[in-house]
């Protein structure tokens, strides 16, 4: 098996890089956030609070760009029966970003909360948060199996290994530079991940564009020439399943650890919102070359490269269409650059999920659930343990699933359908309480698995109206594997029916107990009538002493409601954002 000696060079170079930087870093701020009786912990998982714009852009955009951004984009564009049309990522997103910065990342970041499950611990008590923490850890589990995934397709392209063997030896390697440092870590060689990410792929556009094997792509968006056009159509039968997945994109995209963190670790609760604007266009700008060279795959004549005859689609290569391009159409010298950029910039992402996990295990669920009296030294080598276990997780979801798309979708769809409404209600629904919220868990997760899940090959028990059976035809074996597609818009169905579900079991438990319908006995969670009991935890223990808040934040002024007041928690929309959600709770 032959090994590219130059492509080995390349990567190795651009890790050490990497590395240097996440060194520096750590050791450039190793006692930032933690002087005047701050935590190492804290320090940890957001910093000082004191990340600016410059890197907190880059850090913020860099939580979507990573491997399966890239690769995934490109991948669908170049898919025949997708194209552009399908590859919703960058605009959901992006749109991601626009929303959380508008409507989630001020009271979020004023409140003061370290990381996304405190607001959930502090109104739903510690057994609600760590039933929360399931999908929120599996959500950040299947991101970095993206990420890894994504990677080891790369390395495997560049130095012709074995692709288990590249994600194994990637994931070591997330492992240690998640070791190295915290957030700052993280967020200073995410500003090494970007630059590499744009030198690399816009360096290797224009050499993949002029080679003689690739037709001219502004032909190919319209015309069938070696495949069907790029551009892509939206069937009218497949309308609400591109919806449905968009939306999944846009919403989902909001309630995952990796956000919050950077909107945690920002310097004020205004610097978080402008930061996830910038990131929202950065998404759409690190986009672009990926697109272009989804459409150059798509444009080319495989039977006249170096690669064979067969194009990636015939050999089950879809997903690997970014490095393929890169090793084939480009000059050695380029696109071992290029390759090696994006194979060491994009392992950057996968430290910042695994530290996301192990953040919120070591808080909400390790120092708030089972040892509030655990010591700081105890809960950062807690930290260093998950890291490890987290890790090795994503290295088996990389190595037993599909698609990088597949993988994508997945990541999203159980943050999307349970946690997102948990998020809205917490923090813009009053009066809503811990039985409401294990109704909604309940209700999201059973729609949501009775459709189905093809790329677990988890069949169905629930079969929504336009259901089809689909048939997928593996080339090389020649075996046809068939799944059953749901074209209903079942995952927003789903997390519209778990929203409603928290807010109407929410006040029909508060009026039996109140109205002595049910005895105060049976409130066996004590979220009705016990509010103040050990279930619910001290704010004092969930939102730090020493963030750095400005004054305005802190002072809200109490408007007068009308009826919308009455079931909407308008003071998390205004400019103050700064009250807590159980004072309005306890108006109730």
């Amino acid at each position: 098996m032959a090994i590219h000696a130059e492509g080995l060079v390349a990567i190795v170079l651009f890790y050490v890089l990497i590395l240097f930087v996440g060194i520096w870093a750590a050791w450039k701020n190793k006692n930032s956030g933690v002087g005047d009786g701050g935590d190492r912990s804290e320090s940890i998982m957001v910093g000082g609070r004191d990340i600016g714009l410059f890197v907190g852009g880059f850090t913020m955009t860099a939580t979507w760009v990573g491997g399966g951004y890239i690769n995934g984009t490109a991948e669908y564009v170049y898919l025949p029966d997708y194209g552009l049309a399908w590859a919703q990522a960058p605009f959901g997103y992006a749109l991601s970003l626009v929303v959380g910065g508008l409507f989630f990342a001020k009271p979020m970041r004023s409140r003061g909360y370290v990381t996304m499950l405190d607001p959930f611990q502090h109104l739903y008590g510690k057994r609600m948060g760590g039933l929360l923490f399931i999908p929120a850890l599996m959500g950040e589990i299947f991101w970095s199996a993206a990420i890894l995934s994504a990677l080891g397709a790369t390395l495997s392209v560049i130095v012709d290994i074995n692709i288990n063997m590249s994600v194994v030896i990637s994931a070591l390697i997330a492992i240690f530079y998640t070791l190295v440092g915290g957030l700052y870590s993280v967020a200073y060689t995410d500003v090494v991940q970007l630059f590499c990410i744009f030198l690399g792929l816009w360096i290797s556009v224009p050499f993949a564009l002029s080679n003689p094997a690739v037709s001219d792509i502004s032909v190919s968006a319209k015309e069938a020439i070696y495949q069907s056009p790029w551009l892509g159509k939206i069937e009218p039968k497949d309308k609400w399943l591109w919806a449905d997945n968009f939306f999944l994109l846009m919403l989902g995209g909001i309630p995952w650890q990796v956000y919050f963190q950077r909107v945690l670790s920002a310097s004020s609760a205004t610097y978080a919102q402008v930061l996830s604007f910038l990131a929202a266009f950065g998404c759409l700008v690190m986009a672009v070359p990926s697109v272009l060279i989804g459409a150059i795959g798509a444009s080319t004549d495989w039977n006249q490269t170096t690669y064979g005859s067969l194009p990636p689609k015939d050999k089950d290569e879809s997903d690997m269409i970014l490095p393929i391009v890169l090793q084939h159409l480009c000059p050695p010298y380029v696109s071992f650059f290029g390759l090696g950029a994006v194979s060491a910039a994009v392992m950057s992402s996968a430290d910042s999920s695994i530290l996301s996990a192990s953040s919120m295990f070591a808080r909400n669920i390790y120092q708030l659930a089972f040892r509030q009296s655990a010591s700081d030294a105890e809960i950062v080598w807690v930290m260093r343990l998950t890291i490890f276990v987290f890790g090795a997780l994503a290295t088996a979801m990389a190595l037993l699933t599909g698609s990088v798309y597949g993988l994508w979708y997945l990541s999203s769809d159980l943050v999307y359908v349970i946690i997102f409404p948990q998020l809205l209600s917490v923090l813009f629904i009053k009066g809503t309480n811990t039985y409401g919220s294990v109704a909604g868990y309940i209700f999201g997760l059973l729609l949501r698995v009775g459709g189905g899940e093809p790329y677990l090959k988890l069949p169905p028990f629930i079969y929504y109206p336009g259901w089809v059976t689909q048939e997928k035809i593996h080339h090389l074996t020649g075996d046809v594997e068939y799944f059953v597609q749901q074209r209903f818009p079942f995952k927003s169905m789903s997390m519209v029916a778990s929203f409603l579900a928290n807010v109407a079991f929410s006040y029909l438990t508060k009026y039996l107990f109140e109205s002595g319908m049910l005895s105060h006995k049976y409130d066996f969670l004590d979220a009705v009538v016990s509010r103040h009991s050990k279930e619910i935890m001290d704010k004092t223990t969930l939102v730090s002493n020493h963030d750095n808040i400005i004054l305005s934040e802190m002072a809200p002024v109490r408007q007068t409601l009308g009826l919308a007041g009455t079931f909407i928690n308008t003071e998390a929309l205004s400019d103050d954002g700064a009250s807590s959600p159980e004072a309005f709770h306890a108006d109730n």
